[in-house]
């Protein structure tokens, strides 16, 4: 009975130090907006919201999480999803990324989300 609960929590908060390390990122959030609502300074609101996103891509890089590079590369049906094809002028553009509408992830080794991309054709 004791291992049954044991179990059952383990998976009620398997996230848990995940989720706690997010939390000074929605703090960061949370200051920048409130900071929104009663200044002008909008260069001083672009270098919070740069340094959060910063603190959020670090945090995505140490818990195994990296970007499927796309741009100009040849069109893989196991990384990407082609939302649309344009013609291209240049010959070398054909079949390859001209446009990525929504970034792709890994996790370690797995594909978390794949890239929405545009081909030339």
């Amino acid at each position: 009975k004791r291992t049954l609960k044991e179990k059952m929590d383990i998976s009620k908060y398997a996230g848990e130090e995940l989720l706690k390390e997010i939390l000074p990122v929605m703090d960061d959030f949370e200051r920048a907006l409130k900071h929104m609502e009663s200044s002008a300074n909008y260069e001083g609101m672009k270098e919070g919201i740069d340094l959060i996103y910063v603190k959020l891509s670090d945090f995505l890089k140490r818990n195994g999480v990296k970007e499927i590079e796309s741009l100009n590369t040849n069109f893989n049906v196991d990384l990407h999803d082609a939302a649309a094809k344009i013609p291209v002028d240049e010959e070398d553009k054909k079949g390859k990324i001209v446009e990525v509408i929504l970034k792709g992830y890994y996790l370690k080794d797995k594909v978390l989300r794949h890239s929405q991309v545009v081909i030339g054709e």
